[in-house]
């Protein structure tokens, strides 16, 4: 008899122990691998960029190219993220060197804090950190990004500066169900 209610007693204990693993692995918190339900990517991308107009008529149309890269996700109803931006143009507008992208003529760094999206578009905000062409701390931007591949257009806008940009390599993506 003794033996019978030791037997009985292990039996209890595993769908014990069983029902303790499926709470603890149902109900505990999940580890932040962003693939959590309420975790969404909202937009992300990266490429190289040319500025529309290049420095502009007063520094006689220089093209500027920009390396970008961002990501904003909304997570428990807030909106987190980075963007980074550098600018580069070349040292002389005419000549062998014209071709060569070695002035960092504009860095911006920057924390997303909010986001709307609305069809294939993103406005995504925040504040940053720029040197070169506008430089100064903590000086809120907007980035206007449409979905899409070479050809997908992008605003950014910092510190008084609108820099409209086309795509040439890269991706922007854009959640339409953010």
């Amino acid at each position: 008899m003794l033996g019978s209610l030791k037997l009985a007693k292990r039996w209890l204990a595993v769908p014990l122990v069983l029902m303790v693993v499926i709470g603890l692995a149902v109900f505990s918190p999940r580890l932040a691998s962003g693939n959590e339900p309420n975790d969404k990517t909202i937009a992300s991308g990266g490429g190289t960029t040319i500025i529309h107009g290049g420095t502009g008529p007063s520094q006689g149309f220089l093209p500027v190219l920009t390396t970008i890269a961002f990501h904003a996700e909304g997570t428990a109803g807030s909106v987190t993220g980075s963007f980074e931006c550098l600018a580069l143009a070349p040292e002389v507008g005419t000549g062998s060197k014209s071709a060569q992208f070695t002035v960092n003529a504009m860095y911006v760094t920057g924390q997303i804090t909010g986001a709307t999206v609305h069809g294939d578009t993103a406005t995504l905000t925040g504040t940053s950190v720029v040197t070169g062409l506008g430089a100064g701390l903590d000086l809120p931007f907007t980035f206007v990004v449409q979905k899409g591949g070479p050809g997908a257009t992008s605003v950014l806008t910092v510190n008084g500066l609108t820099f409209n940009e086309i795509l040439v390599e890269g991706s922007f993506q854009v959640q339409t169900n953010p």
